[in-house]
């Protein structure tokens, strides 16, 4: 049985022991079986790398959300001010990512960010075609996904 799993059902233990079933009993559990599994992690050889790759999951998410709202208030600016500013442009991508699960994260997390959408995968799967509303720098977009999207996909992902 995998870590999550058994972090899952020390989750759902701390729900059945407190009896209230809550999203912030589930979230509480979750970390009270976190902080068991750190107690007790010489008994899990891989513990470790449970804990970091934890980590590198919440820190996709907090990243992403960070880009969300930055490229949020990019469209906003572009939208309320007269005039127009975007230079929309489709723009090939190489990619250094490579598992199915790694190229749907990172087609989606470019779609839900506003401004940007993921439009197709070559048949290689070598490349990513997006469409940016703000391209006036194709590499400079290029370089912002291997960057930081590949990055973080990557690392949560391996």
């Amino acid at each position: 049985m995998n870590l999550f799993a058994i972090n899952m059902m020390l989750a759902l233990a701390w729900v059945a022991l407190t009896g209230s079933l809550t999203l912030g009993g589930l979230i509480t559990g979750f970390f009270v079986g976190l902080a068991a599994m750190w107690l007790v992690r010489p008994l899990f050889p891989d513990t470790g790398s449970y804990f970091l790759r934890l980590y590198y999951w919440v820190r996709l998410v907090v990243m992403f959300v960070y880009e969300l709202i930055v490229s949020s208030f990019t469209v906003l600016r572009d939208v309320f001010t007269p005039g127009q500013n975007s230079e929309p442009a489709l723009i090939a991508v190489p990619l250094n990512v490579t598992t199915d699960l790694q190229i749907t994260l990172l087609a989606n997390f470019i779609s839900l960010t506003p401004g940007t959408l993921s439009l197709d995968v070559s048949k290689d799967r070598k490349t990513l075609y997006i469409h940016a509303m703000f391209a006036d720098d194709p590499d400079g977009i290029r370089a912002q996904i291997r960057d930081r999207f590949e990055v973080w996909v990557r690392e949560a992902t391996e």
